[in-house]
């Protein structure tokens, strides 16, 4: 489907234009062409490829979809893929994919399974005519800033949900709740290895034009392009740092189910003695032998009883003062 087709000028926007127009403007030294596609098929891609002289195997692979973050050249020409990521209702991670074909005079935007635009990067380019000179460099620039910034909400949705998981941990009152607390830490964990994986390979594909043989059509950008990578930079270190930490969380949480069972253990054990101490001297005495020691005496019951609950009130305090009840 076509969201936009434009074509440029000094920066400025002469005019919204049919498909049919796209290789007149293109074939305008002076002028550029910025088309967007969402979820187009092969036909509309075969059109682009007509009007922009695309190279098949990009055209190929960005029919096919599902790539890896990657910027590959072809000629005189650019093949960038990049990732987006969206978090739904859930907490669940949406993967969408960004193909981008640059070339000198124009710039061709292929969205798959993204559920937010563009529009906002089109306004920003449109609002700055003396950096849209650059021409479609620029473009790809705006639009691969554009997508590392819309990792940075996700990461600190990813860090409140870390620091509410390790207030659940060191609460008492969580601790039957042991086992839903691990089984959220490792879904943390899993959309942290997601994001990654979708995330730094394009910092090593940014890296390409920020130094070294930088292709042609980006020579004048790469101080902006390194803006990019410092942030995916940041954002790769913030993922690892998360990482680390939810495994220690993990271990924690089961130090704190290890503790917690040891406070129940040493619990049982302080009451079985309270009544291991009755019950071993109810036992002598229920013994059926003859001269056993004050059996007859009058007051050898209350005696009895006296002992019991006196050695029981000192074993209490005992344990008690040891934290064990």
């Amino acid at each position: 489907m076509l969201i936009n087709c434009a074509a440029y000028q000094d920066g400025r926007k002469l005019a919204d234009i049919d498909i049919d127009s796209i290789s007149d403007y293109v074939a305008r030294p002076e002028c550029f062409v910025w088309v967007a596609l969402k979820d187009p098929g092969p036909g509309e891609l075969g059109v682009m490829k007509h009007e922009f002289g695309l190279h098949e195997l990009a055209i190929e692979d960005a029919q096919n979809g599902h790539q890896r973050p990657k910027i590959e050249e072809y000629g005189e020409s650019l093949f960038a893929v990049m990732h987006t990521v969206e978090m739904d209702e859930e907490g669940e991670l949406l993967i969408g994919e960004v193909d981008v074909f640059v070339g000198d005079n124009y710039v061709l935007s292929v969205r798959r399974g993204t559920r937010a635009g563009f529009q906002n990067v089109r306004a920003r380019c449109e609002r700055e005519p003396q950096l849209l000179k650059e021409g479609s460099a620029f473009v790809l620039y705006a639009l691969a800033d554009d997508i590392v910034d819309r990792y940075f909400p996700i990461i600190e949705a990813m860090n409140s949900e870390i620091e509410a998981l390790e207030d659940r941990i060191f609460d008492r009152n969580n601790s039957a709740a042991s086992r839903a607390i691990i089984q959220d830490l490792y879904s943390l964990k899993r959309r942290l290895v997601i994001l990654q994986h979708h995330i730094a390979p394009l910092q090593e594909a940014i890296s390409k034009l920020t130094g070294g043989r930088i292709p042609s059509i980006c020579e004048g950008m790469q101080a902006y392009f390194r803006d990019v990578y410092d942030h995916l930079e940041r954002i790769v270190r913030i993922i690892d740092g998360r990482r680390e930490m939810v495994v220690t969380a993990v271990q924690v949480n089961l130090g704190m189910i290890s503790l917690a069972e040891s406070e129940v253990t040493k619990r049982l054990g302080s009451f079985a003695a309270l009544f291991a101490v009755p019950t071993m001297i109810a036992g002598i005495y229920g013994m059926n032998f003859q001269s056993i020691p004050e059996l007859h005496y009058q007051y050898g019951y209350p005696i009895c009883l006296l002992v019991m609950l006196s050695v029981d009130l000192v074993l209490y305090w005992r344990f008690r003062k040891a934290g064990w009840l």
